[in-house]
């Protein structure tokens, strides 16, 4: 091998030939010519640069068509601290000053590192169709997420909560253990909680189809500006629907309302009578037999402590806390 001092290229330096599988292939990049780049250079490689211990184990066996190894050079006093290093100083950066692949020629990338430490100026992008993360993930700072996001683990949190807009559930949500809230969502104004915030319209359940696999039901609960309960079932060879004991200091008696589907036949059925809040009597006006499905709704009493006491539908306030009634008859669906 022969050896020389310094070495000087004046145009450009070619190590190897420059070719395909066989195939001569120019690399006209560095131009041809009088196009000719100045100071350009083609190595065919493999190309390995300081410690080849790093890389080298057999004879012929090359890791990597570019090898970069840590500096081994003895008169290199104090040896560089990093293996490779990447700056725009003195230049504007871009966001393409570092390409790893592309579209046409996209590559893999594996690493193994001891730690990772970044930082980013403006933005980090991933675009990626399915991410797995193995270890804890400590983050400080907001978090935004937009889209689905699905969860088969157990979620430790310490430290504050801060949720801005409408939080959906779909499906069984389970709590072993004790829940303690201490924040703005539980006002002290009553015996009972009262959440404040934003109604979130329809109030539903969403539940599996009890038949048919992969299918769902929902359905959304009745409104109205009572708090209203019901009984149903039918009515045969009488004409008198006892309403239950309970509702006994429970209801307003005076708000009862009859609902009667005939079966079978015209029966000019119609209410005769309500005794006391207890019993509903049915009578026939063309004398048939009565035979009748019957719903008979009533409003609870808002306190039976005090019976003058009313519900207010529309009130002025910002939160619940402002109801101009008492707060301890109502549990207040909403969220923060």
């Amino acid at each position: 091998m022969a050896k020389a001092g310094d070495f000087y290229v004046g145009s450009q330096l070619f190590c190897g030939t420059a070719e395909y599988e066989g195939v001569p292939l120019p690399p006209v990049g560095l131009g041809v010519g009088p196009t000719k780049i100045r100071g350009a250079g083609y190595i065919a490689g493999p190309l390995l640069i300081g410690n080849p211990f790093s890389f080298t184990s057999a004879p012929n066996i090359n890791e990597a068509n570019v090898m970069i190894g840590r500096n081994s050079n003895a008169e290199c006093k104090p040896p560089p601290p990093s293996i490779l290093k990447i700056s725009s100083r003195g230049t504007v950066p871009t966001p393409i000053d570092v390409v790893i692949g592309d579209v046409l020629g996209p590559v893999g990338i594996a690493g193994h590192a001891l730690t990772i430490n970044m930082l980013v100026d403006t933005i980090t992008t991933l675009t990626c169709p399915k991410t797995f993360i193995i270890g804890i993930i400590n983050a400080i700072g907001f978090k935004v997420m937009t889209g689905a996001e699905i969860r088969a683990a157990i979620k430790a949190e310490t430290g504050a909560h801060v949720q801005a807009g409408a939080k959906v559930r779909n499906g069984v949500e389970v709590t072993n253990g004790i829940k303690i809230t201490n924040a703005l969502n539980s006002a002290p104004i009553s015996k009972s909680p009262v959440h404040i915030g934003k109604s979130t319209g329809n109030k539903s359940f969403d539940i599996p189809h009890a038949r048919k696999k992969g299918k769902r039901i929902r359905h959304v609960c009745a409104e109205g500006p009572e708090a209203g309960i019901y009984i149903r079932g039918r009515l045969k060879g009488g004409n008198m629907i006892e309403l239950p004991e309970y509702w006994d200091g429970l209801v307003d008696p005076e708000t009862i309302t009859v609902s009667l589907t005939q079966i079978g036949s015209s029966q000019d059925l119609m209410v005769d009578k309500i005794e006391w809040g207890k019993k509903v009597y049915i009578r026939s006006g063309n004398a048939s037999a009565i035979d009748c499905f019957y719903e008979i709704w009533v409003a609870r009493l808002i306190n039976p402590e005090d019976l003058d006491e009313k519900l207010h539908v529309v009130y002025d306030g910002e939160t619940p806390a402002d109801y101009p009634g008492n707060n301890d008859n109502y549990i207040i669906g909403g969220y923060q």
